[in-house]
């Protein structure tokens, strides 16, 4: 019997892109999404709604108290949930994170095969590294799927900066873990730590009490590595602006933010054949006049904000320097 593999989310106002991510993730083998929604203006909710009722994914009313993070609450809630629970495997990922699996035949299921057989022996985590790509230059938003439209990104080794090298992990439903981070599982009952066997993405075992939230310069990223499209276009930053951030609710997404991540190093096209894969599932999905109807809306919302935000006084410096930088950071 195949390893069922679940992925868990929280979205705001991400209508635009959730087709693509999930079109992705379904031709490499995921088998279900659960996908925790609050305070949406986009119709987010409404399109998870509806990938439920076509039975791709569950869709959680996330509500948050004033100044709760919504990520928090959600990794709190997900680890009671049914769907969390009957899992073989669970898998933390944000809408704009794609994994990128560089093997011949890429699948999630051919993926741990080849970690196992790599590290030799039945393994508990695995761990990708981000690959940060950046704007590319591109300012205006398009409904043209991110691994079609963003190609420049961080170096292959390194990291852009001290943030540029987070990392997501999927890890096996084993009852090992009690806690999850949004980038790590947590909460190991210090006798079993012993117990745990983590890789990375060339399959090499790491030191489960020295994995952080990021990656270091010697994690390997052989068979797989998480490509991040965090900025996408000037025009959709502004949006993640506004929208606020997930976890760390209090940091404004403004110029620091966009200097850490904006990353136009170097060109990367290679998800693109994956990304024919996705292109199927996407036309499959999108064959739905529900779901191709509440996409539309959440594009035209997207764009309609874009507008207004580009006309807030307060923001005038923002954008300048956005359109200034759109390639490079100060100082790089």
């Amino acid at each position: 019997m195949t390893d069922r593999i679940v992925v868990y989310t929280t979205m705001k106002n991400e209508g635009p892109f959730m087709i693509d991510w999930v079109s992705y993730y379904l031709s490499l083998g995921i088998d279900h999404f659960l996908i925790y929604t609050n305070d949406c203006d986009d119709g987010t909710d409404l399109i998870a709604e509806r990938l439920g009722d076509l039975g791709i994914a569950t869709h959680v009313d996330n509500w948050v108290k004033p100044k709760q993070s919504p990520q928090n609450t959600m990794l709190r809630r997900v680890r009671s949930h049914p769907r969390f629970l009957d899992a073989d495997w669970t898998f933390s990922l944000d809408v704009d994170e794609y994994l990128n699996i560089r093997l011949p035949d890429p699948s999630m299921h051919k993926l741990l095969e080849k970690l196992q057989e790599t590290a030799g022996e039945p393994f508990d985590v695995a761990s990708f590294a981000w690959k940060l790509f950046g704007c590319g230059g591109i300012e205006d938003f398009s409904d043209i799927p991110v691994a079609e439209q963003f190609f420049l990104c961080d170096t292959e080794q390194g990291y852009y900066s001290g943030v540029a090298g987070g990392l997501k992990s999927i890890t096996r439903n084993n009852g090992l873990f009690t806690r999850y981070g949004p980038h790590r599982p947590k909460g190991v009952a210090p006798e079993r730590m012993s117990e745990i066997r983590w890789v990375d993405g060339g399959g090499q075992l790491l030191d489960p009490e020295a994995v952080t939230w990021r990656a270091t310069s010697n994690y390997r990223h052989d068979f797989a590595r998480i490509h991040h499209y965090v900025t996408r276009s000037i025009g959709s930053f502004m949006v993640k602006r506004d929208r606020g951030k997930t976890n760390h609710i209090h940091d404004d997404q403004a110029e620091s933010y966009w200097n850490n991540m904006n990353a136009n190093l170097v060109e990367d096209r290679s998800i693109l054949p994956l990304w024919e894969k996705a292109a199927v599932e996407r036309e499959r999905l999108m064959s739905d006049d529900q779901l191709a109807s509440l996409h539309a809306a959440a594009c035209s919302w997207h764009a309609q904000k874009i507008v207004e935000l580009n006309q807030r006084p307060d923001w005038v410096e923002f954008r300048e320097f956005l359109h200034r930088y759109k390639t490079m950071g100060p100082g790089r």
